[in-house]
């Protein structure tokens, strides 16, 4: 059988990393070049490439000429709403009008688009997308996340100057308001005797949403709660290893990949409460308000029982969402396109 031609299309190959669309395409791109029933070509934003497929998981300007090739199908993988950017970028409350236009005309011309989550299935509809919807979340190979052994733990527990001993509460994203740091630092101030740490940046600098105060929350941070900054996608399941549990405070997110990465590494995931989680992971994750974050962290750090509990929670996530099956149904969606 002749193999399906696939151009998999993410700007930021060529641009900014260190966020989860760009984890989620890398995992995704990886998967499908290990199945036999396609040639996955990826990039090349210079040249329209002879193919069957163009699977674009970005948005941007560099991808335009790609969206409107004569040919190929186009599948996109709905990975940003107009309220993703409130709280990301800059100003974004003024301008998420035009965004909405945007995403209606780039998304329209879709022969298929690929939602990360119910939610943003329901996003699509609401803005009144006419073209065809499929649910498929992000998925990972979760191998790379699974507990290997300890060594791994305590070399980045003695990196990021964590005693082997002590409590480990880790948290990953971009610095933005939208991940709500600052309930984040507001936990790490609650339980001094546990260590907090943060993975991750800001990729797009002075640009990112109230720039300034995330600095300061970071420069103000107590001495518990740690920065090691932007991490490689190779880097991140050693991160995972040297933690106990993962918290994220999210107050908006379309899927949460950095969920699945830390379930996949046996960590109990402590959410706030979001439709899209109830949705992606349902009881699996630790669902909290506010105001309920400190003592779940504490019921976890006390209780082998409650610990060892939510723990088997995060294998059931990991096994649901492993781009394998995943890669499999992407050849049947691209199969039925062409």
């Amino acid at each position: 059988m002749k193999k399906i031609i696939v151009n998999i299309v993410s700007e930021s190959d060529i641009s900014v990393q260190g966020h989860g669309v760009h984890t989620a395409y890398d995992e995704m791109a990886r998967a499908l070049e290990r199945r036999s029933e396609l040639k996955v070509i990826r990039g090349r934003f210079g040249e329209l490439v002879d193919c069957d497929i163009v699977h674009l998981h970005t948005i941007g300007s560099r991808t335009w000429r790609k969206l409107l090739q004569k040919g190929p199908k186009k599948v996109v993988s709905v990975h940003v709403v107009p309220d993703s950017f409130v709280g990301s970028i800059v100003m974004a409350r003024f301008w998420r009008f035009a965004a909405s236009w945007y995403m209606r005309w780039f998304y329209g011309r879709a022969d298929l688009l690929l939602a990360v989550s119910e939610e943003t299935k329901r996003d699509l509809l609401d803005m009144g997308i006419k073209r065809p919807i499929v649910v498929e979340y992000n998925t990972i190979d979760t191998t790379r996340y699974k507990r290997t052994s300890s060594s791994l733990r305590d070399e980045y527990r003695k990196k990021l100057g964590i005693p082997e001993s002590a409590f480990v509460v880790m948290g990953a994203g971009q610095v933005q308001p939208r991940k709500r740091l600052d309930s984040f630092a507001a936990a790490a101030i609650a339980l001094p005797d546990v260590y907090f740490v943060w993975v991750g940046g800001m990729p797009f600098g002075k640009i990112a949403a109230d720039s300034t105060h995330m600095e300061k929350i970071m420069t103000d941070a107590p001495k518990n709660l740690l920065f090691p900054g932007i991490v490689g996608i190779e880097t991140m399941p050693a991160y995972y290893q040297a933690a106990d549990i993962f918290f994220l405070p999210s107050d908006q997110e379309t899927f949460g990949l950095v969920v699945l990465e830390a379930a996949a590494s046996g960590l109990p995931v402590i959410v706030r409460n979001l439709p899209d989680y109830k949705d992606s992971f349902g009881d699996d994750v630790m669902q909290c308000d506010e105001d309920e974050f400190v003592n779940s962290i504490r019921r976890l750090k006390r209780s082998k029982k409650v610990y060892a509990e939510w723990s088997e929670k995060s294998a059931r996530i990991a096994e649901r969402f492993d781009s394998t099956a995943a890669a499999e149904r992407y050849v049947e969606l691209y199969r039925n396109l062409i």
